[in-house]
């Protein structure tokens, strides 16, 4: 299940930044932070014993705000 999991959301960081050429900086700062904070979420929770979905979504949650709110600086 893990494995499935790592796949998935590889697969959408690579997917989702093709498309990252027509983005504004703000919009690829928080596509960054949501891609770098699921896998962080995931990482941490898959080190501790969680739940890493959650964990990865919540990341991803977290990781998007902090991106939009350094871009905006």
């Amino acid at each position: 299940m893990k494995k499935l999991l790592l796949i998935g959301i590889l697969t959408t960081m690579f997917v989702s930044d093709i498309g990252c050429t027509n983005m504004g900086p703000t919009e690829q700062a928080i596509l960054s932070g949501a891609a770098v904070g699921a896998l962080g979420g995931w990482g941490i929770a898959a080190i501790a014993g969680g739940t890493t979905a959650t964990a990865a979504l919540v990341g991803a949650g977290v990781g998007g705000l902090a991106g939009g709110a350094v871009a905006l600086q």
